[in-house]
């Protein structure tokens, strides 16, 4: 990769602003928004990112596709997500994306939203919401009631810090326009529904994923969830991830998929037809793609593989021919709802 001085790299995002920001302006007007300095700003804080992204991958933006970036750019627009946050609110990757046999593979940029970009959609499009007050993780070590209530009034929950224990439960504090607050609670058990589905997406391929599935689930049924991410066994059947297993990394997945349950399912007003379209590409898009990139590589490589070997008649053996059709029926195009084009997909519950 050819080093960029900073007078070079500043001019090429000046460029990549002086392209790219008129366009999306003008589809943000078309579709009833003017265009804020603070959109502005998160658009012109992900051209950076994105480029500088591009950039360590060896590429330019013109070697991606144009039409993804802008849809990109627009999502980070409406949703008014700011990739400079400190937390960041959003994140982007590379991707190569199947067109179908016989085509190369596009190089498409992919977003992400953070935890904290979550609670920024809440804080902003919560319906009724006047502040999202800081999250609880609570520990297993410290000392921590629940709310009780009666009627209509609510005693709310004490938490007593000691700093020591893995995150048992998050605890989000909701202040509402009209005074009332309301504590939306999420356990660590919670979490292993979102592992489940992260290993049975994993499994979308496989051709024994019925039998894996089913001993999955026994397994879950009497096992913790960091009994499920400890087992060798069950990393090896659902091909779990290294952000999953991982010591490093395991509990700051957990808190975030936490944190993510309660922040996804409380009520959101978007007031503007074309934002709500724009948050609901950013949640489902992601996964849909990435389930049709799937599928595609698959179907091109049985036309590529097709016909290359000859294999002689086999009229005394019946089974030759019940094994072809056991192996079409393994080729499935049903969605079960992450992550990557080379790894297991992840993370596909409804609260991911």
């Amino acid at each position: 990769m050819t080093e960029q001085t900073p007078a070079t790299y500043r001019t090429g995002l000046t460029k990549l602003n002086d392209t790219f920001m008129p366009m999306v302006e003008s589809q943000l007007y078309d579709n009833g928004i003017q265009m804020t300095e603070y959109q502005r700003t998160c658009v012109m804080n992900s051209i950076s990112s994105i480029n500088e992204m591009l950039l360590k991958e060896g590429l330019t933006v013109n070697q991606i596709d144009q039409s993804n970036l802008t849809q990109i750019l627009l999502t980070v627009a409406s949703l008014q997500l700011n990739s400079a946050a400190t937390p960041r609110e959003v994140y982007f990757i590379k991707r190569g994306e199947s067109r179908g046999q016989g085509n190369p593979k596009a190089t498409v940029v992919e977003m992400g939203i953070e935890g904290d970009g979550n609670d920024a959609l809440l804080a902003r499009f919560g319906r009724g919401i006047e502040k999202v007050h800081r999250h609880w993780e609570v520990k297993e070590d410290d000392d921590f009631t629940y709310m009780s209530y009666s009627g209509i009034s609510v005693t709310p929950p004490t938490w007593v810090p000691k700093g020591s224990g893995k995150v048992v439960r998050v605890v989000y504090p909701i202040e509402y326009k009209d005074g009332q607050i309301e504590y939306f609670i999420c356990e660590r058990e919670d979490v292993k529904a979102n592992l489940i589905a992260h290993m049975f997406n994993n499994l979308m391929w496989d051709k024994e994923k019925n039998d894996k599935k089913e001993k999955i689930r026994v397994f879950a049924d009497t096992h913790s969830l960091d009994d499920m991410l400890n087992d060798k066994d069950m990393q090896v059947l659902g091909k779990i991830s290294p952000a999953w297993k991982d010591p490093q990394s395991r509990e700051s997945m957990i808190v975030r998929k936490m944190r993510n349950r309660i922040v996804k399912k409380i009520p959101k007003d978007f007031s503007n037809a074309y934002v709500a379209t724009k948050f609901e590409e950013a949640e489902d898009d992601f996964m849909s793609r990435r389930l049709a990139m799937k599928e595609a590589e698959i179907i091109e490589e049985i036309h590529e593989e097709a016909n290359k070997e000859v294999f002689e008649p086999e009229p005394e053996t019946p089974s030759a021919e019940t094994e072809k059709l056991s192996s079409a029926d393994n080729i499935e195009t049903t969605h079960e709802q992450q992550a990557n084009a080379s790894e297991p997909i992840e993370d596909v519950d409804p609260y991911a």
